[in-house]
């Protein structure tokens, strides 16, 4: 099944971008997943082609218009479903051909009514915006288990709030910090999603101890040689035992974690009693 994905833009020549390299272009010339990007614009009403306004009460900057968003995330909404039905029918007719039955794989592998669609089945649509909720692996893991997602991209001084009220769309940020578009957010979930994709990284286990998916940061890693500028490769990884070394890579994962990113400690299982910023420990001290 191929991983569908939609960006409205207003700049479409920024895709694929940077994901027309390494592992996600190599995955986009086998299928594994599918770049359209769609131009705002072309939804547009005038001869200027404007897609944005002078916001209402006054305020510097302009609007997204909701009467063009409105147009172009239905467009895309069609286009997307269509296409998923599509590809779920070439599955299913492959699977004939050779005498299986795919019907029950499909609904295993984009199940109808998965966390991230709605009833439908349909992908989600998701705005990137500074004021969304913030990405998680946890969301990006649910986003890519589904058929594929639609992404629209914020200009200027943001959406006209009215596209959020009449449409279901998803507010999501990657970050406290603003840049001038959507587009390079949306290329940063799309890279987070189709690296999780079956068959994009060589071995499926490979992110499984990457940083964010245990709820800790990652622990340090070294390679050859073994000692470099009078620095050596710590001894126990060289030890051969592999209890040893997981105990170790578990510890140093839990330090980082706690000297880092002290919020993710204290979300972390157990860690709450353990808390680097003091936070947890100084309610407690003051009866809180």
């Amino acid at each position: 099944m191929t991983f569908h994905t939609q960006i409205l833009t207003l700049y479409p020549e920024m895709f694929p971008g940077l994901l027309g390299a390494s592992l996600a272009g190599k995955a986009l010339e086998q299928g594994l997943w599918s770049c359209e990007a769609i131009n705002m614009r072309d939804f547009a009403t005038d001869r200027h082609r404007s897609v944005d306004d002078t916001p209402a009460g006054g305020g510097a900057g302009m609007v997204l218009r909701a009467d063009i968003l409105g147009k172009a995330v239905d467009f895309a909404t069609d286009n997307i479903a269509a296409k998923i039905r599509s590809s779920r029918a070439q599955s299913r007719d492959a699977g004939d051909t050779q005498g299986v039955s795919t019907s029950s794989q499909s609904d295993e592998v984009y199940p109808e009514h998965v966390e991230g669609l709605d009833t439908n089945g349909e992908a989600p649509i998701i705005a990137l915006t500074p004021r969304g909720t913030p990405l998680t692996q946890a969301r990006v893991r649910e986003i890519a288990s589904g058929p594929g997602v639609t992404l629209l991209c914020g200009r200027f001084e943001g959406f006209d709030e009215r596209i959020f009220e009449a449409r279901d769309i998803e507010e999501v940020s990657i970050g406290d910090y603003i840049l001038s578009g959507g587009e390079v957010a949306a290329t940063v979930l799309l890279d987070a999603c189709i690296r999780l994709l079956p068959g994009v990284m060589g071995a499926s286990s490979s992110g499984d101890d990457e940083s964010f998916e245990t709820g800790l940061l990652e622990y340090p890693h070294y390679t050859r040689p073994v000692e470099w500028e009078g620095r050596t490769i710590p001894e126990v990884l060289r030890s051969g035992d592999h209890a040893k070394i997981a105990a170790w890579r578990r510890e140093q994962a839990e330090a980082i974690t706690r000297l880092r990113r002290p919020d993710l400690w204290e979300r972390h299982g157990g860690a709450s009693d353990r808390s680097p910023s003091g936070a947890q420990r100084q309610k407690k001290e003051n009866g809180k």
